[in-house]
């Protein structure tokens, strides 16, 4: 059961996160607001579209991705006016030990956690998927992609490219269909351009042109009732055409889509497009494995931070809150750079995800045991 100083401490520490949370949040989307009011009246936006398919659904999105320096900030305020009122002294003081004093805090943190994992793996895929079509419709610029001699395996032995795509007129230039087996290539199909059917599901093929290689070519041995199988020789059959719709299992969304659509899928959703985009030999697979393992890594900073913040405020001293309070800064700084160049390396460099996402949680949880040893027992 917990006692009066447990339920001060987690009140004063639920109190403050939560405090400061509604004035960022008000904060920024004030902020947003006034940036976006041109887009909303370009759309036609009613307002009751934008307060709840968009606003709504953006405090959900920023609170609980900023959860992490809030709550770091809080302990620091909070704490340091603990210690600055030597409160914190006088709890030592009377016995109590500093692993027990921040007991609470931690208790605080763990439903903070918790809350967080429930957010990012239940709530925040449909709140984004909200979120993203009123920016889709109202906000965004059109997609363009911009890669070049894009390569997708669409089925096991047969792979697609494009030399290029235009994704606004949903056309490829310089299509080629390959299928191939055990024994090499069987068939391929060039055109000049491919253009999507979004309403038959169809692609248009322009000038195209079809090479179909049979088995190895054989000839009659003369004077025998024998064939031979000459080397290097296969049947071949030219097919080609001005135009001709066709279905292939690929679609614009397989070439390329917005990264901003991984943080609108679900977790079967995202682990389904990670094996699809793993099997087409995509580029992109980092990416979204990174989204995967954040949305379990970042609510457990919450810990990592209260650590830390509890470990560096509890000390009185010359300065107060503001001191404790620009360290504390420093640190999420260091963090979210060490963040940020982890998920790069994993993007870019071939660094592995799920490790990338840990590292900085690691990192940091070793500096705030360190920092925590050092800390008025």
């Amino acid at each position: 059961m917990l006692k009066t100083f447990d339920r001060y401490i987690i009140r004063q520490f639920l109190g403050s996160f939560f405090l400061i949370l509604v004035l960022i949040m008000a904060i920024a989307v004030v902020f947003d607001a006034s940036e976006k009011t041109g887009d909303f009246a370009k759309g036609n936006a009613t307002w009751q579209v934008i307060v709840f398919d968009y606003y709504i659904n953006f405090i959900l999105h920023y609170a609980n991705q900023f959860s992490g320096l809030l709550i770091f900030i809080a302990v620091l305020l909070f704490t340091s006016k603990l210690a600055g009122r030597t409160e914190v002294i006088a709890t030592l003081s009377s016995g109590v030990s500093f692993p027990r004093f921040i007991r609470p805090y931690f208790i605080a943190a763990t439903i903070l956690t918790a809350l967080s994992l429930y957010m990012n793996h239940e709530v925040l895929p449909k709140a984004n998927k909200k979120r993203l079509g009123f920016e889709r419709a109202y906000i965004w610029s059109t997609f363009t992609i911009k890669d070049h001699h894009l390569l997708r395996e669409i089925a096991p032995g047969t792979i697609a490219y494009f030399e290029s795509y235009d994704a606004p007129i949903k056309t490829g230039f310089r299509f080629s269909l390959e299928q191939w087996d055990s024994t090499g290539l069987r068939s391929k199909m060039i055109c000049d351009k491919a253009v999507y059917d979004s309403v038959s599901n169809t692609w248009a093929l322009h000038d195209w042109q079809v090479r179909d290689l049979g088995g190895p070519l054989r000839a009659r041995i003369p004077g025998t009732d024998r064939d031979t199988i000459l080397a290097g020789a296969v049947t071949e059959r030219l097919r080609q055409g001005a135009l001709t719709d066709t279905v292939i299992p690929l679609k614009p969304i397989d070439l390329g889509q917005r990264t901003e659509n991984a943080a609108a899928m679900s977790r079967q959703d995202l682990n389904a497009y990670i094996a699809a985009e793993r099997s087409r030999g995509s580029n992109n697979v980092a990416f979204y494995e990174v989204e995967k393992h954040q949305r379990t890594s970042y609510p457990f900073a919450t810990y990592v931070f209260t650590l830390i913040g509890v470990s560096i405020a509890s000390r009185k001293v010359r300065g107060g809150t503001g001191v404790h309070l620009a360290l504390g800064v420093l640190l999420v700084l260091l963090y979210v750079f060490a963040m940020k160049l982890t998920t790069v390396g994993a993007t870019n460099a071939g660094f592995d995800p799920l490790i990338a996402v840990w590292l900085p949680n690691i990192v940091f949880g070793l500096v705030g045991i360190w920092i925590y040893q050092k800390a008025p027992k």
